[in-house]
């Protein structure tokens, strides 16, 4: 079979190798859809392990079951989470599923981007969920993006009628926008220095778009009937927008930090300033299988609508060409390889 093997950024080679075998308590998949997720551009996270076949976003068609698999048959849709946690260790019983060990230690085989992968036993049992007939498999890719978007707003704890500032206007930072509306929030703001992704925020449903730099406070302010934000949500990992959002959130509010930094990367923080004012931190990783379902629900019910984010669907032998455009961040939302294209 044919698969984008991963060197780095701009190494990116379709190459052949066997189809994986499947034991009796495993699912092969056909792969027709698979995002370009921001994370498989992160080079200092992906370069050490290359050669790799990435791709995490999946959606397929199960077409081999093993003699000991029950639940599911051939031509089955289905979202395959590539990372599931054991649900039963310390961490999973206090729901922090994505902290489990299992979590960092399960993958699938090879990897989204190839035209058919092993669902190894592990994943059968708690990664593998049935698509709802009237979602496509175009939108079953933003699952696993929404599910962690999920968590995390739910690590924030809902209330209504917040006013919600999301820093960082990419593919996730426009997915906080469309559930922060969803859930509840009386005003949305987005920041980030992309004029385009600016332009994008408002479309998607933000009150508000602001640029970042010099005087970002005030602007904030401007824009939110002279006030901070109760919610702040970093959806990027430049440190200057770590930086910005404890200066942005009002008294009493809240941080979410959703975006990883680069490694090794130290900010300071005006401590007693936030322990005067009550901010309360948190930050989330990945998706538990809690989520998944939510986010299945969600995009099954139209309740988030993701197909309007599609910006190119391409073939797998133009998987460097959408790993340009991500890494760009200019033309593209969220482009799609489509393996069996």
């Amino acid at each position: 079979m044919r698969v984008a093997m991963y060197y780095n950024n701009h190494d990116i080679r379709i190459e052949q190798i066997p189809i994986p075998k499947i034991g009796s308590d495993e699912l092969l998949v056909k792969v027709w859809a698979s995002g370009v997720c921001g994370s498989d551009i992160l080079e200092w996270y992906r370069v050490p392990k290359a050669p790799l076949v990435l791709g995490h976003e999946i959606a397929g068609e199960i077409v081999e079951v093993g003699s000991r698999v029950n639940d599911w048959k051939v031509g089955d849709r289905v979202f395959v989470s590539h990372h599931v946690p054991c649900n039963v260790c310390r961490y999973c019983l206090s729901n922090h599923h994505s902290v489990c060990d299992t979590l960092a230690k399960t993958n699938f085989d090879p990897g989204g981007f190839s035209e058919y992968l092993r669902v190894p036993a592990i994943n059968v049992r708690h990664g593998v969920f049935l698509l709802p007939d009237q979602m496509s498999y175009e939108e079953a890719v933003f699952v696993e993006p929404l599910a962690c978007v999920f968590r995390g707003q739910l690590h924030l704890g809902w209330k209504p009628a917040r006013r919600v500032l999301i820093i960082g206007a990419g593919i996730t930072g426009l997915l906080h926008i469309k559930l922060a509306q969803r859930v509840g929030a009386s005003r949305v703001l987005a920041v980030d220095i992309n004029n385009e992704r600016l332009a994008l925020a408002l479309d998607f449903g933000a009150d508000a778009a602001i640029e970042a730099g010099a005087d970002i406070v005030k602007k904030v302010e401007q824009a939110n009937e002279g006030r901070l934000p109760e919610v702040v949500i970093v959806s990027t990992g430049a440190p200057s927008a770590v930086r910005d959002a404890f200066r942005l959130v009002d008294r009493g509010g809240s941080i979410l930090f959703f975006a990883p930094t680069d490694p090794g990367l130290e900010v300071s923080m005006p401590f007693n300033e936030l322990w005067r004012k009550e901010i309360t931190m948190t930050s989330s990783y990945a998706g538990s299988p809690r989520d998944i379902v939510a986010a299945i629900e969600l995009i099954a019910s139209k309740k988030i609508l993701v197909s309007d984010m599609v910006t190119h669907l391409l073939p797998l032998e133009r998987t460097q060409e959408g790993f340009s455009l991500v890494a760009e961040a200019e033309s593209s939302l969220k482009v799609i390889i489509e393996p069996q294209s």
